[in-house]
């Protein structure tokens, strides 16, 4: 299954598709859909009115969050020959930046529960009950924030291991390691300074959209180039 770098590649491209499908989904529409900030009781609503959705949504984080490990893993194969060590830490980005993911679909989760479990109105009140909806959310939204940091880090390596294969164009390594720049630029403004980080936000998207899309058609439409260096005279040691 794994014998041809170029079916690797298709491999590594799918699951990456795949990601950005269920991730899209999920924090593209859904979470907006949902998150109202400064606003329980408009969260809450919107929670309650789209239960089924919400349970869609997170069940489209997890399922990202698997398939981005897996695209980690098909990169790691086809590329550790390159440097092994740059190889692992790129997978170890990934795995963070998943755990992530995961746990905070579950506090997204459990603000479904709170909204539509009326045990909770009756502890809290309904202003604390909804109080406690917007929280998780904000837990949610902060978290999925925070694992930006890794969304943008794992792009360095695989940036350098693009670059230095040989399998794929080097200028698109090159806008793979500026896009983990721009990524972190933009996650550190947004917890800094929110209000010019809204300003900058559309700039500093540019770079990872263009990094990440091109890798995903190149992935999925050459695979990599059909003369690529030989796995031993490209290896550099880890």
């Amino acid at each position: 299954m794994f014998d041809s770098p170029k079916r690797l590649a298709r491999i590594a491209g799918v699951f990456y598709l795949l990601v950005a499908i269920f991730g899209g989904f999920a924090e593209g529409y859904v979470d907006p859909k949902m998150y109202v900030a400064g606003d329980a009781a408009a969260t809450a609503g919107n929670v309650v009115a789209n239960s089924g959705l919400v349970r869609i949504g997170v069940v489209a984080h997890l399922v990202d969050a698997v398939f981005f490990l897996l695209t980690a893993i098909a990169l790691y194969l086809l590329l550790k020959h390159v440097h092994k060590n740059a190889a692992r830490v790129m997978v170890a980005f990934v795995a963070l930046a998943a755990g992530m993911i995961s746990l905070n679909a579950v506090f997204q989760f459990e603000g479904l529960q709170v909204a539509t479990n009326g045990s909770y109105a009756t502890a809290f009140g309904t202003a604390g009950s909804q109080a406690l909806v917007l929280l998780l959310l904000d837990i949610q939204h902060y978290g999925t924030l925070a694992a930006q940091v890794f969304f943008g880090l794992w792009l360095a390596p695989l940036g350098y291991l693009a670059y230095m294969s040989g399998m794929f164009p080097r200028v698109l390594g090159v806008v793979l390691v500026a896009a983990a720049v721009s990524y972190l630029v933009d996650v550190f403004a947004a917890f800094l300074v929110p209000d010019a980080a809204r300003q900058i936000h559309q700039f500093l998207i540019i770079l990872p959209i263009i990094g990440e899309v091109g890798m995903l058609a190149y992935l999925l439409v050459v695979g990599v180039k059909s003369a690529a260096p030989s796995i031993e005279g490209n290896r550099v040691d880890g």
